[in-house]
């Protein structure tokens, strides 16, 4: 047994070879549509503690009310409340599609807001969508400075993926950057996958396995990953079947997705229990990572580590694996997970 320590005491006993905080630090696992349209969802919204609220103007909002929708959330971001605002780095706004006549105000009115933190783009299919939309924000921004001014990073875009033409340049899409000042034209930071439109889209009949859609999620997460982006997984549409839910979350974790989005408050909860380290894999990854401290101490890169099938067998760790546990001691850092001992 090793000694008893707290997750932070394990993670400073390693040679800090590697850093704790992922990106800015904050964990973004929730991503939940408020629907702007409704000034008894906006308030509801200084209740919840979803990662991300991204206040739709979208698909949660009728066509007749795009214009009062829009008008609603700049008030409400804008005025005092008797409860405050979520901190400026949980605000995120869904814009109405780039092709739409609700875009323009739509971006306008949202790069004025000073606390919005991250733009949503509904159907981006490919790179140059983006350039658009890069434009727009640094016309935007050049027209309205101070609330530019505010921000202590350029506004995150995020892409969201619902076609067959995103999926064919999915590639491009996450690679893209802004041609113009990135303080100025937004910073691409999350891939996002939206199954129902894509659905819609190809044809594909969408059952509770979800094999059908296995592809096409593991393309998002790889795209994203290859450079540097979140991937936030589909809404779980059956938002009464809170067992369904935590099943397709652990799905969505396993393959790599880093949050998901949400369409009711109910689900917050669960999806942030499932997209963390569990408190077996916390320690098996702070066991990895003292046991690796040990071996290279030793002048080995490598040792074997019993497994807990009550077999007495043990399986090789060796670098990809301390980059496994890294990552996992990464996120529960993140996520203010915590543990006690090490056996």
């Amino acid at each position: 047994m090793l000694c008893r320590r707290t997750l932070p005491q394990c993670l400073n006993a390693t040679r800090r070879c590697y850093s704790i905080s992922s990106k800015d630090g904050k964990p973004r696992r929730s991503y939940l549509y408020v629907p702007s349209s409704s000034e008894r969802m906006l308030q509801k919204s200084l209740e919840t503690p979803s990662d991300v609220i991204i206040y739709d103007l979208e698909d949660s909002v009728a066509q007749a009310q795009k214009t009062t929708a829009r008008e609603s959330l700049s008030k409400f971001l804008t005025t005092g409340h008797s409860k405050p605002l979520p901190e400026s780095n949980r605000i995120a706004v869904r814009l109405n599609a780039l092709h739409t006549p609700f875009f323009e105000e739509d971006i306008r009115a949202a790069v004025q807001i000073p606390s919005v933190d991250t733009l949503v783009l509904p159907k981006i299919n490919s790179p140059q969508d983006l350039d658009v939309v890069s434009k727009y924000i640094t016309h935007a921004t050049a027209w309205s400075s101070s609330s530019a001014a505010s921000r202590k990073h350029p506004l995150r875009i995020v892409a969201s993926i619902e076609s067959a033409t995103a999926l064919f340049h999915v590639g491009d899409i996450a690679k893209w950057k802004s041609k113009n000042r990135e303080e100025a034209g937004g910073a691409l930071t999350a891939l996002l996958f939206a199954a129902e439109d894509y659905c819609a889209d190809t044809s594909i009949i969408r059952t509770k396995s979800r094999l059908e859609l296995l592809y096409t999620r593991s393309q998002v997460v790889i795209a994203a990953k290859a450079f540097g982006l979140d991937a936030i997984d589909m809404v779980c549409v059956n938002y009464k079947d809170p067992a369904y839910l935590r099943d397709e979350c652990e799905d969505g974790r396993r393959l790599g997705f880093d949050g998901k989005q949400a369409i009711h408050p109910s689900q917050v909860d669960i999806i942030h229990e499932t997209f963390m380290p569990t408190e077996q894999e916390i320690l098996r990854a702070a066991k990895i990572v003292h046991m690796m401290e040990i071996s290279h101490q030793s002048r080995k890169g490598a040792f074997g580590l019993e497994t807990h099938d009550g077999k007495g067998g043990k399986e090789m760790i060796d670098a990809p694996m301390l980059k496994q546990a890294q990552n996992t001691l990464r996120l529960a850092k993140a996520v203010g997970a915590t543990i006690t001992k090490v056996d």
